[in-house]
């Protein structure tokens, strides 16, 4: 099993930016298919962005297209979560999440079922 272990979260205000990293134990090539997961209170975990085989392919949810960016340094078995231009809607728990095992169908179907591998989660607020 793969150790997870985000930072980068805090309280910022709407318009402001953030970078979220999720540190990984293993070598990357294992990590297929990495994620980012967000969960507001009283909301299901719903996916945020993919990244498949060492960022060759990202994919990123309709509400976050174009503000978000998903990347890896392969190197440092660093993900990063750049976020910019932050709405109070984007205040959630960020998880970030791993599978080695799902194919690109599956990493950008961002179907939390599918991942094995969990972090403990960072806390992103943004204020109005």
């Amino acid at each position: 099993q793969v150790q997870l272990v985000e930072s980068g979260g805090g309280s910022v205000q709407a318009g402001g930016s953030l970078r979220l990293s999720c540190q990984y134990s293993s070598n990357p090539i294992t990590r297929k298919c990495m994620a980012w997961f967000r969960q507001a209170p009283g909301k299901e975990r719903e996916g945020v962005a993919a990244s498949f085989t060492g960022g060759m392919s990202t994919w990123y949810a309709d509400s976050v297209k174009g503000r978000f960016t998903i990347s890896q340094d392969n190197d440092q078995n660093t993900l990063y979560l750049q976020m910019n231009t932050l709405k109070p809607e984007d205040t959630a728990m960020y998880y970030c999440a791993a599978d080695r095992d799902i194919g690109w169908l599956y990493c950008s179907a961002l179907g939390k079922d599918d991942f094995g591998d969990w972090g403990q989660g960072t806390q992103v607020t943004v204020s109005s």
